[in-house]
């Protein structure tokens, strides 16, 4: 199948699969206890029956679920993603506002968890018996084993606590006063932290994947010809090995990055980062449905294009896929 018609194939499915999300979400969301009308008369000061009624026909939770579901599928269509209960203010301005942060605080952490974890991979793999073997993988096991809010306390009390080394609150400092290029370096400056907090338990899964993975591929025959033909171990390893070893890598990749967006929500509200996560749990306590619907659908959408940018690496990086396995 050419490149064309494989990336029209996987739009389709992405398109059909963002449409069933968005009505799972629908439905669950508003299958959890709680009347949003109710929460906005609270914020208003008061909750009359007749106050309670107008709320519900101004935003149309007075019609029946299918009816509101419908309405909601239709403006989705056209790009709106309708108005925040608690902000009264357009979803998507909002959502605008904090998507930025979070997908620099993902990819920080992803870049991360992918750049130590397969070095520490290849490293245990060179000797798989040895003293560092054993080290990076006790290592790897206490990252995938600790929670990433326990990891994220610890690491504020170690690094900027006992020693005040970097920030542990927003993401630039109280009145910042600087050129553009200073601002870049103050943002940087407070992600160290949460992105690394958030790559930890991803760091040790990658790390134990490439291990294993580069075991396999040093004791291949095309390996062993490298070495024959008195190559360095350093050429072999980086130039012959690597490459074969790393495409188990790009699929987790790809599939870790929905996991990745979750736990960007308890790393945001633990280092207080401005963020979807955050703006997603207090749309949870304020029974904020549109808000909520609308941080899921872009969650949602981040994800399916994450995987198919993974299966077009995949193709580039593996000319097999390309010709069929021919």
């Amino acid at each position: 199948m050419g490149s064309t018609a494989y990336i029209a194939r996987r739009l389709l499915y992405g398109v059909i699969l963002l449409v069933g999300v968005l009505v799972l979400n629908f439905f669950l969301i508003h299958a959890a206890p709680g009347d949003p009308a109710e929460t906005i008369a609270g914020v208003m000061g008061g909750a009359t029956a007749k106050m309670l009624a107008e709320i519900r026909a101004s935003y149309g939770l007075d019609k029946p679920l299918l009816t509101q579901l419908a309405i909601y599928l239709g403006h989705v269509a056209h790009g709106d993603l309708g108005m925040s209960y608690y902000f009264n203010q357009p979803v998507i301005g909002l959502i605008a506002a904090r998507v930025g942060p979070t997908i620099l605080l993902v990819l920080a952490a992803q870049v991360f968890a992918i750049t130590i974890g397969v070095a520490m991979g290849v490293f245990a793999a060179r000797k798989p018996s040895g003293p560092l073997s054993a080290f990076i993988t006790v290592l790897s096991t206490i990252g995938y084993a600790a929670p990433v809010f326990w990891t994220g306390i610890m690491l504020i009390i170690l690094l900027a606590s006992i020693w005040p080394i970097f920030p542990v609150d927003g993401m630039t400092s109280a009145r910042f006063a600087g050129g553009y290029f200073a601002y870049i370096g103050d943002v940087l400056y407070h992600l160290v932290l949460p992105a690394f907090t958030l790559a930890i338990i991803f760091l040790a899964q990658y790390s134990r994947l490439s291990r294993a993975s580069m075991i396999d591929v040093l004791g291949a025959d095309y390996v062993r010809t490298a070495r024959a033909k008195g190559l360095s171990e350093t050429k072999v390893v980086f130039k012959h090995a690597l490459r074969n070893a790393v495409l188990p890598i790009i699929t987790v990749a790809g599939i870790q990055f929905g996991n990745l967006i979750s736990g960007a929500l308890l790393v945001e509200s633990v280092f207080n980062w401005p963020g979807m996560g955050r703006l997603a749990f207090d749309s949870v306590l304020r029974r904020d449905y549109p808000t909520l619907l609308g941080i899921l659908f872009f969650a949602a959408l981040m994800v399916i294009v994450a995987n198919l940018l993974t299966d077009l690496s995949y193709r580039f990086a593996d000319p097999r896929i390309r010709t069929g396995g021919r």
